[in-house]
């Protein structure tokens, strides 16, 4: 049986949410020691906080428009976690909650219960979200003295995105 566009174009969507992912668990894998207590200023919350609240975000959403699929949502938002192999679990846990929950949705042609118009809105401001903090990661670890080069990010962060299966 051929596959339709649209199941082609799920496919592309959830690949691209599945590499948005592996983006950051290989970012969190990355880090320099010292990393995860780095932070922009004394106020802004710790890389290992910003980690958390991407975790945090992905299952409050989850929770509030396909509750059918909701996850234990954590306690804390932003918690100061330590173990990398803990919080890369965690981004892979609300990692798939979301993907099924989009896919769940988008199949079923239904909307989201609560936020977004379609579910692919919601994946779509997931992968803005988390790029931001992506972002503030980055500049956390700069700011500390403790920069990633592109050498050592570019392969582990656009080479994900840029390569071809």
């Amino acid at each position: 049986m051929s596959r339709t566009h649209s199941e082609s174009l799920l496919d592309a969507l959830l690949d691209s949410w599945d590499r948005n992912n592996t983006i950051l668990v290989n970012l969190l894998l990355a880090l320099p020691d010292g990393g995860l207590g780095a932070r922009v200023m004394e106020s802004s919350p710790s890389v290992a906080q910003l980690f958390t609240h991407i975790h945090y975000v992905r299952l409050v959403f989850i929770s509030e428009d396909v509750p059918e699929l909701a996850k234990d949502v954590p306690e804390q938002e932003w918690m100061d976690e330590r173990d990398p192999g803990r919080i890369a679990q965690m981004l892979n846990d609300s990692a798939k909650a979301v993907r099924d929950g989009v896919k769940s949705r988008v199949e079923a042609g239904r909307d989201m219960n609560v936020h977004y118009d379609h579910p692919i809105l919601f994946l779509q401001h997931m992968l803005w979200h988390e790029g931001y903090h992506h972002g503030q990661i980055k500049l956390a670890l700069k700011v500390t003295g403790r920069p990633l080069t592109d050498k050592e990010a570019g392969p582990v962060t656009w080479g994900v995105w840029m390569r071809k299966n």
